[in-house]
């Protein structure tokens, strides 16, 4: 039988919050909700849930500020859900730490797609030949960066680095594409848990969201795009990992 899955949903909106609860349910997931941000981050720090679902607007600590403290204590994979129409606020939930956001009104198949693909990424490059700059004990390494996608480790110069679920997932992507450069398009498909075929549609929310993940990404690097130690942008393509 498989494991039980833990959820955590942050809703003020009784209503939503029922639906959220039932789509995880129906999902598999033993679900806890709260009402609040206070309460969601005590759910969080007792039950260590797999997937977070977390409310942009609520009264008090609104969603952003609890996104921020649920990272400084959880891995857990976070996604933001929003009534606001901006796509500022979304990008804002990622800056915070979210892995992902979805906008109110939602359909529940959006939102079990999206938790889906969530799921499906730590797999969904295992297949890839190991790359140049991977040793035969599972890690990733490139001037001082090293990646273990299994133990999901990043150390740079032997110092431990925190990254959010997508920022993780998107340093090992490239580190395992090396000098190959790797589209916003190819990212974001890559986040969703899909393959990039001709055909996938890749909105530009998405491709956005992707520079809001690379900007974050080099902050906690200690980089900037002009001055790459690591990550090196291809104007009008996309990202790939610097020369040696």
């Amino acid at each position: 039988m498989d494991q039980v899955r833990t959820a955590v949903v942050i809703e003020d909106d009784a209503d939503i919050r029922s639906l959220l609860s039932t789509v995880l349910e129906q999902g598999g997931f033993d679900v806890h909700s709260a009402g609040d941000g206070y309460s969601g981050l005590d759910l969080v720090r007792a039950h260590d849930p797999l997937v977070t679902t977390l409310d942009v607007n609520m009264p008090g600590m609104d969603g952003f500020e609890t996104a921020k403290r649920i990272r400084a204590v959880s891995s857990t994979y976070l996604v933001m859900v929003t009534a606001r129409t901006e796509e500022i606020d979304a990008l804002q939930g990622l800056d915070a730490g979210a892995d992902d956001y979805i906008t109110k009104p939602f359909r529940p198949r959006e939102l079990r797609a999206r938790i889906d693909a969530m799921l499906r990424r730590p797999r969904a490059r295992d297949d890839v030949g190991v790359p140049a700059g991977a040793g035969g004990d599972g890690w990733l390494e490139h001037s001082g960066l090293r990646l273990h996608r299994q133990m999901r480790t990043v150390e740079i110069d032997g110092a431990p680095l925190e990254l959010t679920r997508s920022e993780f997932d998107i340093l090992a992507d490239l580190l395992a594409a090396g000098r190959r450069v790797r589209t916003k398009v190819e990212l974001a498909l890559m986040l969703r848990g899909e393959r990039s075929d001709g055909s996938a549609y890749v909105s530009d929310s998405d491709a956005r969201a992707i520079e809001v993940h690379m900007t974050n990404l080099r902050r906690k690097l200690g980089e900037t795009p002009t001055l790459p130690r690591w990550i090196e942008t291809v104007r009008g393509v996309g990202y790939r990992m610097t020369a040696d």
